[in-house]
């Protein structure tokens, strides 16, 4: 019977060169190795309602690129109103 399952000739230690290392492996060769970079120009910061529900949002913000603060209209959920909400540092 072709469908009949066989008995391996060969023992399981002939498997055993397919599992290499997981360091030695690179995850995707194809992509280059990159450098060390410096350090990242964004930090986190709250973005606080100005209906003074205390709900907040938080993101992420680039200081090079928008050194004043950061004032967006976005939806409270608490009072169910889009209402501007102010950049505070997170503490």
């Amino acid at each position: 019977d072709p469908m009949a399952p066989r008995a391996s000739s060969k023992p399981l230690s002939h498997f055993a060169p397919i599992f290499y290392h997981f360091s030695l492996i690179p995850m995707n060769p194809t992509l280059p190795l990159h450098m060390a970079r410096g350090k990242g120009k964004t930090i986190p910061i709250k973005l606080l309602s100005s209906a003074g529900t205390g709900f907040f949002y938080t993101t992420r913000k680039n200081v090079v690129r928008t050194p004043d603060k950061i004032a967006l209209v976005k939806y409270d959920p608490v009072i169910r109103r889009r209402v501007l909400f102010n950049e505070h540092k997170i503490k």
